[in-house]
């Protein structure tokens, strides 16, 4: 069995709108399926997570992927299978985590603490997809054939 591996782009130079804002901690750019496409963390953190290496951008890209799915059937048993899920929110006592649909097949999910201005988070995270949506989308990966 043969096939192409493609090296996905780094994506994570669109955050830094994102984590400059006060009291955002992490943000990562994520595909349908919960590919990490990119990743950023705010300066001079502290704390269990003060940057998101690899591993932890990629499980917070999977948590996203899964929040999402879940958001999507809840929607769809409310509201029809044609819903969509634009944004969801999670609370918990240190701080929220924001997902945004963000393109075709991608997503944005953003990390902050208690005291960000979660409305203004959630209006910048809209005006990123907006300005950069087309960056953002993930098309569907080719299936790898036998050649042989």
């Amino acid at each position: 069995m043969t096939g192409t591996i493609t090296r996905l782009p780094d994506l994570g130079w669109m955050l830094r709108p994102l984590i400059e804002l006060p009291g955002v901690r992490h943000a990562v750019v994520v595909s349908e399926d919960g590919l990490r496409l990119g990743q950023a963390s705010a300066e001079r953190l502290t704390g269990p997570v003060p940057a998101l290496g690899v591993a932890e951008a990629e499980a917070f890209s999977a948590a996203c992927a899964a929040m999402t799915m879940t958001g999507r059937s809840t929607t769809a048993l409310l509201f029809g299978r044609q819903a969509g899920v634009r944004q969801l929110m999670v609370e918990s006592e240190h701080g929220f985590v924001l997902f945004t649909h963000a393109g075709v097949g991608a997503h944005l999910g953003v990390a902050t603490d208690t005291e960000a201005d979660v409305g203004l988070v959630a209006r910048r995270m809209q005006h990123l997809v907006a300005q950069i949506g087309a960056h953002l989308s993930s098309g569907p990966r080719d299936a790898v054939t036998d050649l042989a």
